[in-house]
């Protein structure tokens, strides 16, 4: 998950204090046999398994019980929080992979979508979404506006 979502569904803060920050460390990892498509008329992947992809991403640590339930709440019921295997990575080179130096791997969880059905054929760009969208699923007080449990999160205005 990228760090300023993560603290704006954790701490209602994309930018939260130093001492928050120092409780989590982002690892830079690839998942092999994933991978993320885009969901129909939604800003957000939807990851799934297909051995012929990777997922490029981070391993977050230090996430206590209450950090988990906002995430599992933030994810709705599109998603099921499964155990996976990715490994982390030593060095990371461009965003096809190229580059990249793997490293340990590790046992974490990771939210997987449940309906293919509901997934374009594309990947899911990560940069687009960084650059068209990141600011609008970050500002404050966002993430559980109207949601009620078993809902997935919206955004209904714009920045």
């Amino acid at each position: 998950m990228e760090p300023q979502v993560f603290y704006s569904v954790c701490y209602n803060n994309r930018s939260p204090s130093d001492d928050i920050k120092a409780r989590h460390h982002f690892r830079p990892a690839v998942l092999h046999g994933y991978c993320r498509r885009r969901v129909r008329s939604a800003d957000y992947p939807g990851m799934i398994e297909d051995v012929d992809h990777n997922v490029f991403g981070m391993v977050v640590s230090g996430i206590t019980k209450a950090n988990l339930e906002k995430l599992d709440y933030f994810e709705g019921s599109q998603y099921d929080r499964r155990i996976v295997r990715p490994k982390l990575l030593d060095k990371v080179g461009d965003e096809t992979g190229e580059g990249n130096v793997e490293g340990e791997q590790v046992i974490t969880e990771s939210y997987v979508f449940l309906d293919e059905r509901d997934l374009e054929g594309r990947e899911w760009d990560f940069a687009e979404f960084k650059r068209d969208k990141l600011k609008l699923w970050t500002r404050a007080g966002y993430v559980f506006e109207d949601c009620e449990p078993g809902d997935v999160a919206s955004v209904s205005a714009a920045v």
